[in-house]
């Protein structure tokens, strides 16, 4: 997965803000993994993978979001603090 940017936290966070409590874990997870998966062919290829995008968060998720962006409050920040504590997660087991 290329370099993870706040814009890159905050279009996963909208993703998954709407979404209910038990429904966030396996859409990040899928997210992380198909925007991973991206990275590698978009360096292998030398071109963005036709429905992953470029590797980069912010593109994998934005291909997802169908629903309106919430405002800023209560739900996108816990969404937000759900991202980075993926990404920490995600990041511990690949360098453990």
């Amino acid at each position: 997965m290329r370099r993870v940017l706040i814009g890159d936290l905050m279009a996963a966070a909208r993703l998954i803000a709407p979404l209910p409590a038990c429904d966030r874990r396996p859409v990040l997870r899928r997210l992380l993994a198909e925007t991973h998966a991206a990275h590698l062919y978009a360096k292998r290829f030398g071109r963005p993978h036709r429905l992953w995008g470029n590797g980069s968060l912010m593109a994998r998720a934005m291909a997802i979001q169908t629903d309106p962006v919430p405002p800023w409050g209560g739900p996108l920040r816990a969404a937000l603090a759900e991202v980075i504590a993926a990404l920490q997660e995600r990041d511990h087991f690949n360098h453990s």
